[in-house]
């Protein structure tokens, strides 16, 4: 479940919006990647007095996927952390709260009028040093894909 969560982290997070590892891993990766993306699509169709409160209950949700907790936040976050006077550095978040936050504020918009398919696995060959077949996870509609078509 770990390495789930780390790689569908990897997955939201990357630049260039896709992964590269085993075959194997991918496939388990797919629908574990697509429950999440589908969870951040139901958030942008909400309507209602309590759809406030019904995205929170969703964020929740999504925030299973990844590693979204912080443990030294509070300690970071502390008014006594560095010397006395000197300006405070920004708290960075980890990465899957950044996960967290990039799933529904891009690709919950992006794929709102998509019914599923957000993944696509494309197999690579095998690995020199043990043989591994390798595949691409990417996400469909990314921007370089759309640039490359029009």
């Amino acid at each position: 479940m770990s390495m789930l969560r780390n790689m569908a982290t990897s997955l939201v997070n990357a630049d260039k919006e896709h992964i590269i590892t085993t075959v194997p891993k991918a496939k388990e990766l797919r629908p574990f990647i697509e429950k999440a993306i589908t969870i951040a699509r139901k958030a942008h169709h909400l309507e209602g007095a309590d759809s406030t409160a019904q995205e929170v209950h969703l964020r929740r949700q999504a925030a299973r996927f990844f590693h979204a907790g912080n443990s030294q936040f509070k300690e970071e976050q502390s008014r006594f952390r560095g010397k006395k006077g000197e300006a405070k550095d920004p708290i960075e978040r980890t990465a899957g709260v950044k996960a967290l936050k990039r799933l529904f504020d891009e690709l919950g918009v992006r794929y709102k009028d998509r019914n599923g398919g957000y993944t696509r696995l494309i197999r690579l060959g095998r690995r020199s040093g043990d043989n591994a077949e390798l595949a691409v996870v990417e996400l469909v509609d990314n921007p370089r894909e759309l640039a490359a078509k029009g």
